[in-house]
């Protein structure tokens, strides 16, 4: 692999080189004309329910050969916004439609390949939101209130079988009896843990903060719509020790909230999801998510089929960062690194957590930013070309 392009840490012109890991990153002493290529670490997802038509929640059983057409649909389709790295989300459900969701993701991960590209290697792990949240109509959003469960680390092993290991992120609400506990088991296994809907107390935050939770789920969504004077969305930003993710879709946060929001938690502790389900690069028209049926809307929201509630999204991880660039003065280097190397460290996602460094892996994006746009030219995955012409 070569490829050159402004360093969007640095801004030098550099050349990189390497195989599935980065070999050299040299700043070209005399560089071509600048013709608007900027490069940098591929985008990680850590949250993504499904895209291009593919719901990720889906427990139906399929052959191999047929989930790995649907997933590899998928995951090019990714590959065109520039993520590399993702965690296939599931939501709350049966406990045995999530093992089957988990058990299709995991046959794929392990799987698939197109030529020399290791594609299945895109899905770096998985991330189950739910089923011990609150079962409180607001903070639930939409997840469905008859499989809303407490905390079982019998079942958590369950997940973790079905995956070979590769639960990387549980999204919990802290108010369960025993959450804490809960919390503790699951970090000692090398999981993060994430506090998300939620209608805790300051104490059960901090409780499950000593815990060792580290990441608050899509800060501001899955909330109450009026949340009291004092409440958890003001408690959460107000905790230092843990990092937040944000749907900047321009439905899911308002503009003050979210420039609020980054001013109290910073850019370093800040991450950029999409929180994508099926309908994301579709047409308008009905879809699914597991159980529930949903609807993309001409406007881009995806709702509830039949109503407005907000049932994940149709964003794309470039046009995150361009609308979080939009919307709260980022910096292209600052909302770069909200979808690079701020992810990498909030999932622990080892060789992506120092940018375009000899050592990291090769997975790379090449893009130009046109009309505060970015648009993807190419996309690298271990070294593989696996979007654009090359």
């Amino acid at each position: 692999m070569k490829c050159y392009g402004r360093d969007v840490s640095t801004g030098d012109v550099v050349l990189v080189e390497g195989s599935t890991s980065i070999q050299y990153v040299d700043a070209l002493v005399d560089p071509q004309p600048d013709d608007g290529v900027w490069l940098a670490p591929g985008f990680i997802d850590l949250q993504v329910n499904g895209f291009a038509g593919v719901d990720f929640n889906s427990p139906n059983a399929l052959s191999p050969e047929a989930a790995s057409a649907k997933m590899g649909r998928a995951l090019r389709a990714m590959f065109s916004t520039g993520v590399t790295r993702c965690f296939p989300t599931v939501i709350t459900a049966a406990p045995q439609d999530m093992l089957a969701a988990l058990r299709n993701l995991a046959h794929v991960r392990a799987t698939l390949r197109e030529g020399h590209a290791p594609i299945g290697e895109a899905i770096e792990g998985f991330h189950i939101e739910g089923p011990h949240i609150s079962p409180e109509d607001g903070p639930r959003g939409a997840h469905p209130q008859r499989w809303v469960r407490p905390p079982d680390f019998t079942e958590f092993e369950r997940w973790q079988d079905a995956t070979q290991g590769n639960v990387r992120l549980v999204t919990v609400a802290p108010e369960w009896l025993g959450m804490p506990q809960y919390i503790e088991r699951v970090v000692g296994e090398g999981v993060a843990v994430a506090i998300g809907h939620t209608r805790a107390t300051r104490e059960q935050i901090q409780d499950a903060v000593r815990a060792g939770a580290t990441l608050s789920t899509h800060l501001g969504n899955g909330a109450d719509p009026a949340p009291p004077k004092f409440n958890y969305i003001f408690d959460q930003l107000a905790e230092d020790r843990l990092a937040a993710s944000f749907i900047v879709d321009g439905h899911h946060l308002s503009s003050s909230f979210l420039r609020t929001a980054l001013r109290a938690k910073g850019v370093d502790r800040s991450v950029l999801i999409t929180d994508a389900v099926a309908p994301a690069i579709c047409p308008p028209g009905p879809y699914r998510l597991g159980e529930l049926e949903v609807e993309l809307k001409d406007d881009q929201r995806v709702v509830l089929r039949g109503g407005d509630r907000l049932a994940g999204s149709s964003l794309c991880l470039n046009a995150a960062i361009s609308n979080v660039m939009e919307i709260a003065g980022l910096s292209l280097t600052e909302a770069c690194a909200m979808a690079t190397i701020n992810p990498a460290r909030v999932g622990r996602i080892a060789g992506r957590q120092r940018g375009l460094r000899p050592g990291e892996r090769s997975d790379l994006v090449r893009f130009r930013v046109d009309e505060g746009q970015v648009r993807v030219i190419e996309t690298y995955l271990s070294g593989e070309l696996v979007f654009g012409p090359g």
